[in-house]
């Protein structure tokens, strides 16, 4: 078994705090304690190597512990206590963001008496363990602008959303003001029990979890109401969707962030004529494309008012790297139509892609139809 150690740490309140500024009261910390866990270690060997960081973030300077006064420091959650005398990295800055942003997950109470010590930066209130909530590392909280918004974790091969209502302070630690726990490292999602019990992870190995995060920047733009397509009116092949009469479909005008190791869906498509793909590609007016050409369309927040367009992407999947001309857009704004072959808009993350492309990254036919993949610009 191998272990794990990281730092979770959020600040608590006291009298001292309240003297303080603002701007020193809000931060919140606490430690990750050592932990054993096979499943953890698979998953960060798998993360390490499909990710590299796209940006390093260095410590900013060191604080040195002081030993707490008998009982100054609250345990609950196995939070670590700062050492007397051992030099501990502090940090103004966080990995950067992109689609898929790599992590810790730690466990912390915002509840009142809770180890997370004070009510939380954002909105000054406790917070129900029940309730899936989140604190980041002072680089990720980004002076309260992530306040209040949600962000998608992805670990133990499940997804949740969680709202931000806290800091993890990166910046201080060691003292009154921050329960005498060490600043926080700079790649934390401190995470109510809530959090943790939506990821499925068995109780005995809540503690530290690599994973990765999405900031929910693209919402839905609105609803449209399918129809029913007249008779004939639907291609079918490859599986396409048709409309469903009432059915409420969402509208996307954005896509998810695009990163060097961008995920999203790859789809099946024919843009020969008289194929599924429906008329000529946009990039390139009353031309259609053979099923042996690597081509693709994408989600309208990536096709970028044709910004794309005859541009190569990388696609990553099934342990192959394949190259794709975008040719087209995978319309996520309007639908249902006969323009677009009464079939649904798109949603925000497809690269809908020729048979080509599916050989080339060796998926068996039978296979065929949705797969996850990342892609990144060529």
């Amino acid at each position: 078994m191998h272990q794990l150690q990281a730092l979770r740490r959020r600040s608590s309140r006291t009298k001292q705090e309240k003297a303080r500024s603002k701007e020193l009261s809000i931060g919140k910390m606490k430690s990750i304690c050592t932990k054993a866990c096979s499943c953890v270690l698979l998953f960060l060997l798998i993360a390490n190597s499909v990710y590299s960081e796209a940006e390093q973030c260095r410590a900013s300077g060191r604080i040195k512990g002081k030993k707490a006064p008998p009982g100054q420091c609250n345990k609950e959650n196995d939070s670590d206590c700062c050492e007397q005398g051992k030099m501990y990295p502090i940090y103004k800055c966080s990995p950067q963001v992109s689609g898929r942003t790599k992590a810790y997950l730690t466990l912390n109470s915002f509840e009142k008496n809770g180890d997370g010590g004070g009510p939380s930066a954002c909105d000054n209130q406790y917070h129900s363990d029940d309730k899936p909530i989140v604190a980041l590392s002072t680089g990720w909280f980004n002076h309260k602008s992530r306040c209040h918004k949600k962000i998608t974790i992805n670990g133990n091969g499940r997804s949740v959303e969680a709202m931000v209502v806290d800091e993890c302070d990166s910046t201080m630690g060691c003292d009154a003001d921050h329960d005498y726990q060490p600043p926080c490292a700079n790649n934390i999602v401190d995470a109510s029990k809530a959090v943790w019990e939506a990821l499925g992870v068995p109780q005995d190995q809540w503690a530290s979890l690599g994973l990765s995060i999405e900031a929910a920047t693209c919402k839905p733009s609105g609803r449209l109401t399918g129809k029913r397509p007249p008779a004939g009116k639907c291609n079918r092949e490859n599986d396409s969707v048709c409309c469903k009469k009432g059915k409420l479909c969402p509208t996307f005008k954005c896509s998810p962030p695009v990163s060097h190791h961008t995920r999203a869906v790859l789809t099946l498509n024919s843009f020969q004529k008289g194929g599924d793909g429906g008329g000529p590609s946009e990039c390139d007016h009353n031309k259609f494309h053979s099923d042996n050409t690597p081509v693709v369309a994408l989600s309208t927040g990536w096709f970028s008012n044709r910004k794309r367009c005859h541009h190569n992407i990388t696609i990553l999947a099934n342990g192959r790297r394949v190259h794709a001309l975008v040719v087209d857009e995978c319309d996520s704004t309007v639908g249902c139509d006969a323009q677009h072959d009464f079939q649904p808009p798109c949603p925000n993350n497809i690269v809908d892609a020729s048979k080509a492309v599916w050989k080339a990254l060796g998926v068996p036919k039978s296979d065929w139809g949705q797969l996850d993949i990342h892609w990144s610009d060529a």
